[in-house]
């Protein structure tokens, strides 16, 4: 099976990353251990994955990405339970009816959009770029 697997990160404090994304997001650990001479954690964050690599960014530290998408069902209390741990948000969900979002900062500068849609309200074309989700 073909398709896009996992992002990778470099982490500056690769313990402070792995305890931030299972605590504020409840990543699930699947693999800690050495790969390409560092140690390499390897997460389940949703129906996604997320591998942690034990380095600091190099420059600038979200290079050509701009943010990673992360879809909940519940973005309101999502939103709030973090806000709950700490977590800052430079502002408020953005709604457009059938799509709210929110970003969010995540260690070693981050970017993650927050987000959910209600399937029944979604334009056809989004419908079909997240068909079986």
């Amino acid at each position: 099976m073909s398709g896009l697997h996992h992002t990778h990160l470099f982490a500056s404090d690769l313990s402070a990353s792995v305890a931030w994304y299972r605590d504020m997001l409840g990543g699930e650990v699947a693999f800690d251990g050495e790969f390409g001479g560092a140690r390499n954690v390897f997460m389940r964050l949703g129906r996604g994955r997320l591998h942690l690599y034990d380095q600091p960014p190099r420059g600038d530290t979200r290079g050509a990405v701009h943010h990673l998408g992360y879809q909940c069902d519940d973005l309101a209390g999502l939103v709030a339970e973090l806000r709950q741990k700490g977590v800052a948000f430079r502002g408020d969900i953005h709604d457009f009816g059938f799509w709210r979002y929110i970003m969010c900062p995540a260690p070693d500068g981050v970017l993650l959009e927050l987000f959910e849609f209600d399937e029944e309200e979604l334009p056809a074309q989004l419908a079909a770029y997240f068909e079986g989700e």
